[in-house]
């Protein structure tokens, strides 16, 4: 019966002729994404995709441990959500054979309160959200060091974590919470790193520009990064996916407007010489 269907198949593939063929076997590029800017920007890059026929399905994660995992395990071809740093940690932790394939965009990262207008007004004993990631969280973490809250161990930079304080004169408290959900736990703290798209995809696109503290826009080590499968990374469609993100006006209108149409508040590394 396999026999017989198969026949069949090549039959029928054989009367309507090699066009037919060809969208019969077309090849479908999933690329795994998180909600606000870098789905919305990717989704836009997928209908102009579409419409040159290269067809590609974006599937959304609420979390940044399940895209690399679905990467890896071949139930995608490319993900766009993690910066460079955090990819490294990611392999070094567990293994995944996946690299950086091309730069995306840049996000500014802000702390943000509801309670206070000014960080020298934060009150001792604060309660702090960070990111629960390593990598992340140390990225919060410089900032509130470079703001004068705490004093991170010398020369841990990005990579520090909560064991990396030697100062904390405020003795501030500080609460670990998925990345994706920091925007949720603004009310609950006092302050709380953030991530400007959170807030404009949650609705709250005035808090997105109101940030007491940012980190600088000229790191392209937290640039999020386009990531596959060493077995894939020269994969075609792959290219030509990504040349289509960097080059469309739309895309770049998308993320602009996901920033709360305020271009302070990320940059596109692909642009610069």
């Amino acid at each position: 019966m396999k026999t017989l269907s198969r026949w069949f198949a090549w039959g029928l593939l054989c009367l309507v002729g090699p066009g037919l063929a060809l969208s019969v076997h077309a090849k479908t590029l999933k690329i795994g994404v998180t909600p606000g800017s870098l789905a919305d920007s990717v989704e836009v890059a997928a209908g102009l995709a579409r419409e040159q026929g290269l067809q590609v399905e974006v599937i959304e994660f609420s979390d940044w441990t399940t895209p690399n995992t679905a990467l890896a395990a071949g139930d995608l071809d490319l993900n766009y959500f993690q910066h460079q740093a955090f990819l490294d940690n990611a392999v070094k932790e567990r293994g995944y054979p996946l690299v950086s394939v091309a730069l995306g965009l840049l996000p500014n990262i802000g702390l943000y309160s509801t309670k206070v207008d000014a960080l020298a007004r934060l009150r001792d004993g604060a309660r702090v959200a960070v990111a629960n990631d390593p990598v992340n969280q140390g990225r919060g973490l410089l900032l509130l060091d470079k703001a004068g809250l705490i004093t991170l161990r010398q020369g841990v930079g990005h990579r520090g974590g909560l064991d990396d304080i030697v100062g904390n004169p405020r003795k501030l408290s500080f609460v670990e919470i998925e990345g994706p959900q920091l925007v949720r736990a603004l009310d609950d703290v006092d302050l709380a790193q953030g991530y400007p798209a959170h807030f404009v995809n949650a609705g709250k696109p005035e808090i997105a520009s109101r940030a007491l503290r940012y980190s600088g826009l000229e790191d392209n080590a937290f640039a999020i990064r386009f990531v596959s499968r060493k077995d894939n990374a020269q994969d075609p469609d792959i290219a030509r996916f990504v040349r289509i993100y960097h080059d469309a006006p739309q895309v770049r209108a998308r993320i602009h407007q996901a920033f709360a149409n305020d271009d302070k508040l990320y940059s596109l590394p692909w642009l610069k010489p």
